[in-house]
């Protein structure tokens, strides 16, 4: 048995779910976003639009693993469409500052040019400080995505610790050279 799977998702009162075929709507203030779900393998119910089951079908080694997960995409989509997510990046180093451009975001990190990176739909990024930026969305894995395609544009190096890095991410720094 699943112990995620097992959980039920609690609907909150903003947010609709309705299934379609094999999709699973689920449309909040915050956005709308569907899911496609093997109803071959499982069963979907939702009771009095309050909560949804996830139940396998048959347990096996295979429904195990997907009962799981298939059940934290649901519980993340609702979550997302309701309160959405939110990420903090700080920018550390001498020099290093953000800026927005229209539906651009301007890095200056210390190269010889500035990185220009286009803000995808359902993102919006808000530059708190000049250095520190507020990432939010409704769509887990796409706040994640653009969190670490920005935190590429300059690794934290392990020295003095300079870099882009997730607000309370600790860095293990190194001894550096001695006499």
């Amino acid at each position: 048995m699943s112990k995620i799977g097992k959980i039920n998702i609690s609907i909150p009162e903003k947010v609709k779910v309705a299934i379609a075929g094999n999709i699973l709507n689920i449309e909040g203030p915050l956005g709308k976003k569907s899911l496609n779900i093997d109803l071959e393998v499982f069963n979907i119910d939702i009771k009095d639009g309050k909560e949804i089951s996830l139940k396998p079908k048959k347990i096996d080694k295979n429904t195990k693993r997907l009962w799981g997960m298939n059940r934290s995409l649901i519980n993340n989509a609702v979550i997302g469409s309701a309160k959405g997510y939110e990420k903090t990046l700080e920018l550390v180093g001498v020099g290093y500052r953000a800026a927005l451009k229209g539906n651009q975001l301007n890095l200056q990190l210390g190269y010889s040019h500035d990185v220009n990176y286009d803000i995808p739909d359902g993102i919006k990024i808000s530059v708190e400080k000049q250095t520190t930026l507020k990432i939010t969305g409704f769509d887990k894995q796409l706040v994640g995505s653009v969190v670490s395609k920005i935190k590429t544009f300059r690794k934290i190096e392990p020295y003095k610790g300079k870099g882009i890095r997730e607000k309370g991410q600790y860095i293990l720094k190194k001894e550096g050279k001695k006499k």
